[in-house]
């Protein structure tokens, strides 16, 4: 079989545009330093700053996002991760700075209008409608709703046919993050990583192209946590962008096809998840001055030796000799 036979042959998932091959291709070669460009980015920052006060929350001179990738956002507590995203989604403002999504320039643009053009976001605490049941959570997220509009609401005919599309879109949402059991329970009985799915289903109701996903996995038990990854991961399959914070280093390396890693409100680095792993800034920023200590037992008990050693020869010295 020839290659071009191979090529026509084989598994879109591993060979598409989307595919595996070639987000792969997408980083190969890419050096991994902060606000290294991509071949294909679809969300470019420059320059965005935000400060309280005196203390400087977010200081990002240039990062741009591959498309139809999942890159993950990390950083030690405080490096302003989730302040970057409100300024990425419009739920804060930046005391300088531009950002691009898709081409569109989104800075000053509010939140729900950057949902609109297709970037949504998800948040570390859980933002549903408790009072309303989950599938009315669900369809709140749908765009463009005529019956949302006071005139039009009150002639039924004008919105019933789109209230039905919507109905449907979110049950089958609700069935993909199976959550259709509990259509008619209030959102409020949900466990916290049930919220997190369904908060995941109201996101997709905007058919985005870009999902930033913050800490989706915090707080949320192992047996589900599974559960997450595999939805991420077809978020990636379905052509969406993705972009996360998180802090599991397992889940980053399971997940990611590229890493980007803030501290103290900059980007200090880039690169794939093994990269990153061996990346001595981005050690500093974690562990500090601590990086250097015994990562094994064998080495441990080493260390512990050589201090008693060292005591030892101390008291030595001190000690007066006879003569």
């Amino acid at each position: 079989m020839s290659d071009a036979e191979r090529t026509a042959t084989a598994d879109p998932a591993t060979t598409g545009p989307g595919s595996s091959v070639a987000r792969a291709a997408a980083f190969a070669g890419l050096e991994p330093v902060p606000g290294v460009s991509k071949p294909d980015p679809i969300l470019v920052a420059d320059g965005v700053r935000r400060s309280f006060g005196g203390l400087v929350a977010v200081d990002v001179e240039h990062l741009e996002v591959q498309r139809g990738a999942i890159t993950a956002l990390i950083g030690p507590n405080g490096a302003g991760k989730t302040t970057f995203f409100n300024l990425l989604t419009g739920f804060d403002s930046p005391d300088e700075g531009r950002w691009h999504f898709d081409g569109r320039d989104l800075a000053g643009v509010a939140a729900h209008q950057v949902a609109r053009y297709g970037m949504v976001r998800t948040f570390q605490l859980t933002k549903s409608l408790a009072r309303l049941t989950v599938l009315d959570n669900v369809m709140l997220g749908a765009t463009e709703q005529r019956g949302e509009r006071f005139l039009t609401s009150l002639i039924r005919p004008l919105w019933r046919a789109q209230e039905d599309d919507v109905r449907e879109r979110a049950e089958d949402l609700l069935a993909r993050f199976k959550l259709d059991h509990m259509r008619d329970e209030l959102a409020g009985s949900l466990s916290g990583g049930q919220r997190k799915l369904l908060e995941m289903a109201r996101a997709l109701m905007v058919q985005p192209t870009m999902v930033m996903l913050d800490e989706p996995m915090a707080g949320v038990n192992p047996a589900l946590t599974q559960s997450l990854l595999g939805h991420v991961k077809a978020l990636r399959e379905d052509g969406m962008t993705v972009m996360f914070v998180e802090h599991d280093m397992d889940v980053v390396h399971d997940i990611s096809d590229w890493v980007v890693v803030m501290g103290e409100g900059r980007i200090i680095a880039e690169g794939t998840p093994e990269q990153i792993s061996s990346n001595e800034a981005v050690i500093d920023a974690y562990l500090g001055a601590h990086h250097d200590a015994p990562l094994s037992a064998a080495e441990a008990e080493q260390r512990l030796a050589d201090d008693e050693a060292r005591i030892r020869a101390d008291i030595d010295e001190q000690e007066p000799h006879d003569g």
